[in-house]
């Protein structure tokens, strides 16, 4: 099964980017998908960022999340950090984004979908994929 890093285009109202949220919200129509806490934390604040112009409240973006329970949610465990701190230390990503890739290959997934990483490129078995583009 996948992994998932793109909810937060799913629910942008910024007219530049119409077409991001129309491919996450038929991206989440799918059942077939594991999530991070990590993943789940990180949309929380960027959904509701103060300076975001079209931020969601704090109940909006927990019920979001709410509904996205319904997806395999990968907890982030000693292994997890363990295992991203190991990927930090070889590839020199950030912290948050090696999170996301050690709890996908922890819950079995070969792919991570994410706009913030490279398109293609293979870390210790999990290929990211950028559904934009």
């Amino acid at each position: 099964m996948p992994a998932r890093q793109n909810q937060g285009c799913a629910v942008s109202a910024a007219a530049e980017e119409e077409s991001k949220a129309k491919i996450a919200l038929n991206l989440l129509d799918q059942d077939d998908w594991d999530l991070s806490v990590q993943v789940l934390q990180e949309f929380c604040v960027q959904a509701t960022r103060a300076s975001r112009p079209d931020r969601l409240s704090n109940a909006h973006a927990a019920a979001l999340i709410e509904s996205w329970l319904r997806f395999r949610v990968q907890e982030t465990t000693v292994p997890v950090l363990q295992g991203a701190l190991a990927l930090r230390e070889r590839r020199g990503l950030s912290l948050w984004d090696c999170t996301i890739l050690s709890a996908a290959r922890t819950a079995g997934c070969h792919e991570v979908y994410a706009e913030d990483l490279a398109h293609e490129r293979d870390y210790d078995g999990v290929r990211v994929i950028n559904p934009f583009r």
